[in-house]
């Protein structure tokens, strides 16, 4: 993954105030920090980072050319964003270096089909793993291809790019494949829900408001 350009300006307003008329400028209040650096505090183009965040995901890398100053590699370590209008509150930028190795987490989508008569849970979304902090992979896939029920899919079980490692446990587990309930399984399960939902002293011959009036 390519760096992406972004500009950005000094921001010298603090505190909810500050960033919220920050934020009413179309820009995102930031911090870029790491590397022994004293840390900036920065406004970015909220359309613009929004756009690369869409594109390349949370791992993205951006150069990041700060007015009057050099131009600073750095990560997205950390994203604020308001639930309600899913817009960006903060961002915490961590500087990089070319060829340093960092570790950050990146989804993991299951490819392929279980076999017939499955269910597939998936249990981690994310996986940790360790790599070049220009080369960071959007996502990892891992086959479930003909899964019998009683499978189950680990983080060793993830193909990595080359020149990354695993720093999660190999153990942790993705995805479970377990057998799917039979229709007459599906059907028992709802009598006996239906059966201890019915008020006490129902019976098939005497309805439940029968049996409250008498």
């Amino acid at each position: 993954m390519s760096e992406v350009k972004i500009s950005a300006e000094p921001r010298t307003e603090f505190g909810k105030g500050g960033a919220r008329r920050t934020r009413r400028a179309g820009k995102v209040p930031a911090v870029l920090y790491g590397h022994g650096e004293k840390p900036v505090h920065i406004a970015l183009p909220a359309r613009e980072f929004a756009a690369a965040i869409r594109h390349g995901g949370l791992n993205q890398v951006f150069a990041i050319d700060v007015v009057g100053g050099s131009t600073t590699l750095a990560l997205a370590k950390a994203i604020q964003r308001d639930p309600i209008k899913d817009t960006f509150e903060h961002v915490d930028l961590l500087i990089v270096k070319r060829g340093e190795k960092v570790t950050v987490d990146v989804p993991v989508q299951l490819i392929g089909e279980a076999a017939r008569g499955t269910l597939v849970v998936t249990e981690s979304n994310t996986l940790s793993i360790v790599a070049e902090a220009l080369h960071l992979p959007d996502h990892l896939e891992v086959s479930i291809e003909g899964l019998e029920g009683g499978s189950r899919v680990t983080a060793a079980d993830v193909t990595l790019p080359r020149g990354s490692e695993l720093a999660a446990d190999p153990e942790t587990v993705i995805a479970v494949v377990s057998v799917a309930p039979s229709a007459e399984e599906l059907e028992g399960e709802t009598a006996e829900v239906a059966e201890e939902a019915a008020p006490e002293g129902a019976t098939d011959e005497q309805p439940a408001e029968a049996a409250a009036s008498a």
